[in-house]
């Protein structure tokens, strides 16, 4: 009888979930982002779906208009009284992820304020944070500064952003990039660092002007590059000289990432200032 009530007891734990030396279950990954236009979402539902992630959506109490001119005048004016918009409440338990994505279109140089509004809310210590961003030229370096400053008892991981003018290389680029940094399992090209810069010569600097020709928030001139090879073509990283844009004054120089893939025209990916 004892032995009965003994064995009674060990399946009722059982059923209750509760099980000797069964390893806790793995906690799962979030993707949270912001996106006014939605490209950022694009990217998050990309990296949502590949994961199989939990996905939630930061939104403003008082919306953003979509009138690019009325967006920045708005942000701008909030930057300059300190003020961040009210965002509604996000229905999360952050205690069940391990691991955070975040997205964002990147606002004068850093993250939208909805996403500042949203990390002065949650505490991410000891969380995976990955950051993600779409951007007109760039800004995920200074993001990620930002970032972590704004949750430094998190692990801030590299990140992954994207020029709101080659949304079509999302799916690939993601795809890499999860395989990179070992979220997915699959086979990646790992590509070699850069060489040691050079002069530019007259070809370089046609290639980076054609690049960045059309895009009024640079005006540079190319003063030197690397180059390495890519799937499909070459990459360059110029060091150029920031002539300013638009009434802007000059950074002083500024990396600039362009590819030229085969059979097509010189784009840039990314600027670093």
């Amino acid at each position: 009888m004892k032995n009965i009530k003994l064995i009674m007891a060990i399946v009722g734990m059982l059923v209750a979930g509760v099980s000797f030396g069964q390893k806790k279950e793995a906690a799962k990954t979030l993707v949270v982002y912001y996106s006014q236009t939605s490209n950022t979402k694009t990217v998050a539902q990309e990296i949502a779906t590949r994961l199989g992630a939990d996905l939630k959506e930061i939104v403003p109490v008082k919306p953003y208009d979509g009138d690019f001119q009325a967006t920045i005048s708005r942000s701008m004016k909030d930057r300059q009284e300190g003020v961040t918009p009210e965002i509604q409440a996000l229905d999360v338990d952050f205690s069940k992820y391990d691991v955070i994505f975040l997205g964002y279109p990147i606002w004068f140089g850093t993250y939208a304020p909805p996403v500042e509004t949203f990390l002065s809310q949650v505490d991410l210590s000891g969380k995976k944070l990955v950051p993600f961003c779409t951007f007109g030229s760039g800004g995920l370096d200074s993001s990620v500064k930002d970032l972590t400053t704004k949750q430094p008892k998190a692990q801030v991981l590299p990140g992954y952003g994207v020029r709101a003018a080659r949304m079509k290389a999302v799916p690939h680029e993601v795809d890499q990039f999860l395989k990179a940094g070992g979220f997915i399992k699959g086979n990646y090209t790992k590509l070699d660092a850069f060489p040691e810069q050079h002069a530019v010569n007259a070809e370089e600097s046609a290639i980076f002007d054609k690049a960045v020709d059309g895009y009024p928030m640079i005006h540079a001139k190319a003063e030197s590059v690397a180059q390495r090879t890519i799937p499909g073509g070459v990459e360059y990283l110029f060091t150029a000289k920031d002539l300013g844009a638009q009434q802007m004054p000059s950074s002083g120089s500024m990396k600039v990432y362009v590819i030229v893939l085969d059979g097509q025209a010189p784009e840039f990916t990314q600027v670093v200032r």
